[in-house]
Formats: C-alpha cells, structure tokens, sequence
C-alpha cells in the first residue's frame, strides 16, 4: 500500500470497484490494526479519507488527527452528486487573531476542538519564515497544508487547509500600496471552492489618505473577485459593518471609520458579484457582532461591530448548514479582539447553532449608554 508524503493522505475509492479491490485488506489492518473499522464507497462514489490517528502520524512522519472516517467529496443533501475535486462536508472559519505568535497558545487547542477544514487567519503580523518556524510542525501534524502571505510586526494573512491547497496567489493583482504593497490578501482553491482571506485597510480616519486608500484597495479586491470562478468564498476582517444594525449603537459611531456610505458602497459593489453575507442571511434580525475593543469593558457588555464577514457565492451559499460566531474564543487569557466566524457547508456537526455561541449575558442595548473608548 502506497502513503505519499503529503499531509492529509487519502486512499481513494470508487463505485467503479469495490474498496477490496483497490486496498489489500491485510495492509490495511497493518496500519490500522488498532482499529475496529472499514473503508468502503457509498452508491454516490462518495471518496472517503482514512487518516492516522496523531500518534501514528508523527511516527510515520506525515500529517493526522485522531481516527476516523472522513468524506473527502460527500454529497449534498439533494442527493446529486458533484464533481470530484469538490469537498463536501467542510467546516470554514476566518479568525483575525492580531498576532499568530500572541495567539498560537489559544489557535492550537482552538483548532483540535473546532476541527475546521478550511482556517482564514488574518492580521497574522509574522513573516512567512516566521509563521513556518513558529506553526508549521504543529499544523503538519494536525493535516492542514499552510498557504502564507506575510509581513514582520504588521498586517499578514493565511490559509491552513486539509481539503486541499491549490493555485495559490498573495496579494491583489493592481492592488494600491501605502506607499508600498502590504500583505493583505491571499488566495487558494480548496476542495473546488476559491477561498480568498483578506485584511481589509483599516481607513483610520474618514478623508483621510489611508481612508482613501481602503476604497482603492476594495475595488482592487472586486476586480479579482470578478473573475471567478462560480464556487467562491471572500472572507476577513473588512474593516466595515455593513449595515446599523451590525453596531452597538449607531450614534456612538457617527464621525468613524468603517460605518461611512462610501465604504459601505464599497462592500456593496462586491456583494453585487453575486456573494452572500451567509451569516446575516441565516440571523436576519439577530444581534452578532465579532468584533469587541479591549478598553472599557466592551466584550463583556457586548458593545461591539460585526466586521468579520464570511461572503459566498451563490453554490457555495446554498450548501451553507450553519454559520455562527465563536464567542467563547473571544474570552479568557489573551483573547484577540476579534472572535471567529464559523461555516458549515452540506453537514452541521454541532447542529444550526448559532448566531452567538455563547450568548453574552449581561448585553447593554439602550442607546447612548455606552460611548466608544476613543471617543
């Protein structure tokens, strides 16, 4: 039986011919004598993913996680089969954790008891050696291929995946720079799906040259978007709540960043490629935010914006399960500022949860009872 050397190794199946056909079966027990399990393909051709358990992995110097039986291209729930290359079943979050070297000592447990498929990290602030250096043993081991772009001390934005990792590409092609280009995009085809991460410019303040060039970065960002392909997910931190109700309280924003008509065109503009705000579909009229200064007790008094935006393209949008906002990652040691937002496509292991998880408890929604920090 052949393992190659790639992470997230899978023995492929058909319903051309019987898994006994494709594996000897003694090989199998040898690798997996500790299992009590079998390998087989369903009537769809469905591709099923056998992985190591972490320990094996290590010892055999590829990458795992604990055993089980994975899909590898599940089908939908209409029964209608997709194309191979097409994962199923994926779970997709996007997390600004401002600092992956802060945060690693949280990202690490956060991705064993979350198992996402597909991660979206942004303002990692690390170079791609660094990120490498710090992570890449450790992400190896739990199966997920590393796709970086990367600066020391600021910005940086990545993509760690087990559903594969293709056609890669950093940056926005004619994107505008302060002065110079800055890492803030990154882009990968996984499982079929285009995923593109993004750190949108923070516009610091309205009319402002940083302000103006967050406008010109976001139609950079939609001239890529524009072309294609049909399955595609844009996610991050974009820097803009795109409606009142994604603030605590909207006068307590007049005269900010990130709630102005201009920049809330600019999201407009590329939500108008056909891409679905996924969670704000699913929680219409919900309270979610994902973002929480650390000043003036503003998590724990949920006086926040939701600003970390998961945008998926018609197939992909339809295929959504369940799309929430991990709270419980916002609090503890050390927390980022941000909390990340988690999408299940075609199967929802934890359920249509959501929009919040946990709620917060003790919520300040009168208006003009809470002021900004800076303010």
């Amino acid at each position: 039986m052949f393992l190659g050397n790639r992470v997230n190794d899978a023995f492929m199946l058909s319903s051309s011919a019987s898994w006994r056909e494709t594996l000897d079966l003694e090989q199998l027990i040898d690798v997996f004598h500790h299992w009590k399990t079998q390998l087989a393909a369903d009537e769809h051709g469905v591709l099923w993913e056998a992985h190591l358990s972490g320990a094996d992995a290590v010892a055999m110097g590829i990458g795992g996680r604990p055993p089980e039986l994975h899909p590898t291209c599940a089908q939908p729930t209409d029964g209608l089969p997709r194309a191979r290359g097409t994962v199923g079943a994926v779970r997709i979050a996007t997390w600004n954790v401002n600092s992956l070297k802060q945060r690693a000592p949280r990202l690490l447990p956060w991705l064993e008891e979350r198992r996402p498929d597909v991660v979206c990290l942004q303002e990692t602030k690390l170079a791609d050696d660094a990120l490498a250096e710090l992570l890449g043993e450790e992400l190896a081991q739990r199966g997920y291929e590393v796709a970086a772009h990367g600066e020391a001390t600021w910005n940086g934005v990545a993509i760690f995946s087990r559903a594969g990792l293709e056609d890669v590409a950093r940056g926005l092609a004619a994107a505008p720079g302060f002065p110079h280009p800055e890492a803030r995009a990154i882009a990968a085809t996984c499982g079929g799906i285009r995923i593109v991460s993004v750190y949108v410019p923070n516009g610091r303040q309205p009319g402002s040259d940083h302000y103006e060039y967050k406008l010109e970065w976001l139609r950079a960002l939609r001239d890529v978007v524009a072309q294609g392909p049909e399955e595609t997910v844009v996610c991050g931190d974009m820097n803009i709540a795109p409606t009142d109700d994604d603030v605590f309280d909207p006068d307590a924003y007049i005269g900010q960043t990130h709630v102005t008509e201009p920049e809330r065109a600019a999201l407009a503009e590329l939500q108008s490629l056909g891409l679905h705000d996924v969670v704000r579909d699913r929680w219409p009229d919900e309270r979610v935010f994902t973002y929480w200064d650390y000043r003036a007790g503003m998590f724990h008094q949920d006086c926040g914006m939701r600003i970390d935006l998961v945008l998926a393209s018609e197939p992909v949008a339809d295929r959504v399960r369940a799309a929430w906002v991990d709270r419980q990652a916002r609090k503890g040691s050390r927390p980022s500022d941000h909390a990340p937002v988690i999408v299940d496509l075609d199967e929802a292991p934890d359920g249509d949860i959501g929009p919040v998880v946990p709620p917060p408890s003790a919520p300040v929604t009168k208006r003009g009872a809470k002021k900004l920090p800076q303010a």
